[in-house]
């Protein structure tokens, strides 16, 4: 079943899906499936098979990976409306992390096999999935950069700025509304939650963020790229 009306028009927003030439958007439009996830439901695991693209049209999907001991690393929060999975229909190897629903989460879906199908027919398309792998790609050398050079203060702060940018892209909104706990944020951030939870009080005091429960509220995303910590800090 074609994506809904509500679906295309969230996905419309997205700065990728919306540049696409008319025959790949209608095409993943026509093709996709929608689904619904609980919060802490298991979208994918790790090592799966390859299955197709995703796009997130609500909600929140948590890429991440754990070992053994329970612990968890989080490598990123994908969010409206942005598409994800496209590593595996390249190579077409498995799943490279876990994907979980951090909340109340509705996805479309857009399967491997008949998208593949479509390329054979189609291949200059491949070009502009292409361009869905490398923005991730710049972005993750640019996560990596800051991790080396940043102070975690600055690295969590400009993090905050990105997520911000993801969500809907929307021109004209200056105040937006990250749902995440605190202890969530730590583990993408690679500090303590109490680290995590100094940070976020130094932002909250230079008029950057709003702190509730779950949820952190972006008063001014340009002060967050442009974030220096209060002298003496260490963070």
């Amino acid at each position: 079943m074609p994506a809904s009306s509500r679906a295309a028009a969230q996905l419309m927003q997205g700065r990728w899906f919306k540049t696409l030439p008319e025959a790949l958007r209608q095409y993943l439009l026509t093709e996709a499936s929608e689904i619904s996830l609980a919060p802490g439901a298991r979208l994918f695991a790790r090592d799966d098979a390859a299955d197709g693209l995703y796009a997130v049209v609500q909600g929140s999907i948590r890429i991440s990976s754990g070992d053994d001991q329970a612990r968890e690393a989080i490598l990123a929060f994908v969010s409206p409306p942005e598409w994800f999975g496209e590593i595996a229909l390249f190579d077409g190897k498995t799943r490279t992390h876990d994907a979980f629903a951090a909340g109340e989460t509705q996805l479309v879906h857009v399967d491997q096999d008949r998208l593949l199908g479509f390329l054979r027919e189609y291949p200059r398309y491949w070009q502009d999935l292409g361009l869905l792998l490398t923005t991730k790609l710049r972005q993750t050398f640019s996560f990596m950069e800051d991790a080396t050079l940043l102070p975690s203060s600055v690295r969590m702060a400009r993090r905050l700025a990105s997520m911000v940018e993801n969500f809907g892209e929307q021109a004209g909104r200056s105040r937006r509304v990250v749902e995440l706990q605190q202890d969530q944020l730590a583990k993408l951030i690679g500090v303590s939650r109490q680290t995590c939870n100094q940070i976020l009080k130094e932002l909250e005091s230079q008029g950057c963020i709003s702190i509730a429960y779950g949820r952190i509220e972006i008063l001014d995303s340009a002060a967050l790229r442009q974030f220096v910590p209060q002298k003496g800090s260490s963070r």
